[in-house]
Parts: C-alpha cells; structure tokens; sequence
C-alpha cells in the first residue's frame, strides 16, 4: 500500500491512498478459498469443485466486499502509520479503480490538536463559602409546615386570602365549553396564583353555597395556542370554606415529617442548605477554572466537531423558540447575535473538552463503580420517596447508566485540576454565593485563607 500526503492545513489532513491490483486480486482469491470449502456445484461434491470455476462463479460477487475491506482496513493502516488521532470518521472517496488494476481513494479527515499540559499550580481560584443563617432555617421550616397543613371547614365564613375553597367549575369561550375547563371538588388555595391571574380574586369574600360568575382573560404567552389571549367565563360553584388549622413547630410535628425531635429536624434542614451551599460553591469554583483554563491554553479546535455542537445548540433553540420557551436574554436579542454567540459557545465547549480529555488521559482518570453508584444515589436523592424508582430505572436501562459516565469523568478531571490548583477560600454572604453575574466580582471581598486542596 502507497499513502501519499497531498494536502496539510491546518488540522485538515488530505492522503492519497493506493492499493496495487495484486494485493486485491490475492485478496479475492483468499475469499473465494473460503467459499470454496462449503461451495457446490454441478457434478462435484461440496469443497471439492475447482477453484477456476469457483473464481468465474464468484469473482463478481466477493469484489464489492474486497473494496470494501481493503478500504477500511487501507484507512485504518494509514491513521496508525501517520499517527493521526481523526476528530471524526474520516471521509473516504474512490478516485480510481477498474477490475486488474490498482484502487485508488481519497481520505479527508481532520486530526485532534496536540494539547501541551501546563503547570496547574498555577491557576489561581477562589472558593466561595456561606455560612447558614438561622433565618434560613427557620424559613425553610415554615415551608415544610405550610406544605403540612390541615384546614378546617369555616362555617358562614366569607372566603379570604389563604383560605381553601372547594369549587365545581365549568370554563367556556364563547360560550362552548373547552378541553380541560370542568373541574369537581377540587380545593383552590386563594393568593396561591395557581389559576390563570384575576380567577381567586373573584372568589374572595364568597360563602359556601355561592354561585359565582368568574370573567378572566388567558395570557398571550398560555400553553394552549387555543386559549391564548382568549375571554373566557367560568361558573364556579363554593361548595366549602375551609381555613387553614395553626401548625404548632414541636417535636410532634417533627416526627410527623420523619425527624427525631424538632431539634433533629432543624439540623437537618441546616445540613440541606448547607449542600446547596457547597453546589453553588462547585458551580463557581469550575467556572472560574474553566474560564481560567480557556484563557490559558490556545489552540485549534476541529472545525467538524464544532459545527456539530453548533447544530446541536441550534437545534435546541429553535425548540425552545417552538414552544415560546427561550429565555428572556434571548429574547432581547436578534437571530443572527444569538446564532454568533452560540457558535462561540460551541467553540469554547468543544476546546475545553478536548482539553479536559487530555487532561483525563495525561492523568490517566478513569471511572470506577463506585463512582457510577454514587453518582445514582445523587440522582435518587433528588426525587425524595421516589428513590427506589430512580434506583430501578437505572438498574433496568443500561443506556441511561452509560449516559452518566461522560459527566462523572469531567467533574473528577476538575476535581483533578482543583486539587493541583492555587485556591483560597472566601466566606460571603447567601447573595454573593448566588450571584453568578461576572460584573460582580468586586463585591466578594471578605476574609481569605488558603484552603486544604482536598476540599476544595
């Protein structure tokens, strides 16, 4: 096999390939040999017919699968000998070929860049830390009772905000009725906003028993285009008032929600903003390091692979726009300032990808079991009473374990960086842990140390 180089620019890498006509030819008669020992014909016992013969009979028939081969395995000979590393499967063209003589193909790929790894020591990084507030947890704790409470039928009571009224209803436009619009019994909290705007206002000062005629109007931006922006009329029958029944915080209501004590249950409640804490700390942490790490290193990125997650960013926007859920960032924006700052972003992600590959690579990380299996536990935790489905779910489908792995390897390959990095703790207030808005960064001034790089 000859391999000529006919074309370099850049990471665009173009070789001629060419495989003289003997290497094809001994190669068909290496598979005919192979038919050759089950193969019948006419008047011979099978395996025992005639290669001759054999060779007229099948010549035809195995030469697609010869090009075929010798293609692949031609390409594939080709990217070890040039020590190439293809950033995606290479395209390959037939220039030339014709039964007895040489083939001839064109291979067009783009290589990965040769990433250099630099001192990580280097890098400077901030760690944020908030402490938690005590008004924090009382705030959570009012939430768990609100969710918690009982209410309590209000005889001749008028409906107020806060209060439950249980309602049969029946929403028409233009007088037909719509999908979606009757509703029995069902228990609407006043001031919750869980209706469209103006419906509970109407239904303030009511008692049960009352009739109510309910007129509002369905935003423009309303998930059924039908309704959109639409009059609607809803007769609404109060059959209860209910008013909520005063929850007493003590260790009765504690053990009601699955705590020891009241005590239990508030450290508890601390140690779960503690953690989200500590999330929004590592959202800030590996922003500073990918930020830091897309300044430092230069090089170039594959086009094809960054087209690739443009189109893929693209599509996601235009099924967003679809459904009129784009943000209101893009919103404020044209088209054509949106599509260039997505083509920068699939640019940064696809350079800092490879780095960190190469970064997991030079440090030879791998993914363990253990990490798969917390990583699920993690996923489990976030639908509380529910784990033992997520924890199925994983068991059962294999591609979704395999969907975790990609993720698991890049936080351990920033956990990697961090721990070689320069990193200072920080502590700030709640607002400034949250405040992911760069133009502020002048205002995180506090006390700093350096920190164990273990924990960062």
């Amino acid at each position: 096999m000859n391999i000529t180089e006919t074309k370099s620019e850049g990471l665009k890498k173009e070789y001629k390939v060419v495989i003289p006509a003997t290497d094809i030819a001994s190669k068909i008669d290496t598979k005919i040999k192979q038919i050759a020992k089950t193969a019948k014909l006419p008047g011979f016992r099978a395996g025992k017919a005639p290669f001759e013969m054999l060779k007229k009979k099948y010549h035809d028939s195995v030469l697609g699968e010869v090009i075929d081969d010798a293609i692949r395995s031609g390409t594939a000979e080709l990217v070890k000998n040039e020590n190439l590393r293809p950033a995606m499967q290479p395209e390959v063209k037939i220039t030339s070929f014709a039964d007895g003589k040489d083939l001839e193909f064109e291979v067009n790929l783009e290589n990965l860049p040769e990433i250099k790894i630099g001192d990580f020591s280097k890098v400077k990084l901030d760690k944020f830390m908030a402490e938690v507030p005590a008004e924090e947890v009382e705030k959570a704790l009012k939430y768990i009772s609100e969710s918690h409470k009982e209410t309590v039928v209000a005889e001749g009571k008028k409906a107020a905000k806060g209060d439950v009224v249980m309602i049969d209803f029946v929403g028409s436009v233009d007088g037909v009725e719509f999908q979606g619009g009757k509703g029995t019994n069902y228990p609407l909290e006043l001031g919750s906003g869980s209706f469209i705007p103006g419906f509970e206002d109407q239904l303030i000062g009511a008692e049960a028993g009352a009739k109510i005629d309910v007129n509002v109007k369905f935003p423009e931006n309303y998930h059924a285009k039908d309704l959109a922006g639409k009059d609607a009329l809803f007769v609404v029958d109060v059959k209860e008032v209910r008013e909520p029944k005063v929850v007493e915080l003590n260790d009765e209501f504690a053990k009601s929600v699955g705590a020891k004590s009241l005590d239990a249950l508030k450290e508890d409640i601390k140690n779960r903003i503690k953690n989200d804490y500590e999330n929004a700390s590592r959202m800030k942490i590996k922003r500073q390091l990918l930020d830091a790490l897309d300044t430092e290193y230069k090089f170039d990125s594959p086009e094809s692979l960054v087209d690739a997650e443009y189109k893929s960013i693209v599509a996601q926007y235009e099924q967003a726009k679809k459904y009129n859920q784009l943000d209101a960032s893009e919103k404020e924006k044209s088209e054509d300032e949106l599509l260039k700052e997505y083509k920068d972003i699939a640019l940064r992600r696809v350079k800092l990808g490879l780095l960190l590959s190469e970064v997991g690579q030079d440090a030879k990380i791998s993914i363990k079991p253990e990490d798969i299996n917390a990583a699920i536990m993690n996923e489990a935790k976030k639908y509380p009473g529910q784990e033992k489905a997520v924890l199925d779910y994983y068991l059962k489908n294999k591609s979704a374990v395999e969907a975790l792995k990609a993720p698991i390897f890049e936080e351990k390959i920033v956990d990697y960086i961090i721990s070689k990095a320069d990193v200072s703790e920080k502590i700030v207030t709640v607002e400034e842990l949250y405040n992911f808005n760069d133009e502020d960064k002048s205002s995180k001034k506090t006390s700093t140390k350096k920190t164990d790089k273990k924990s960062a």
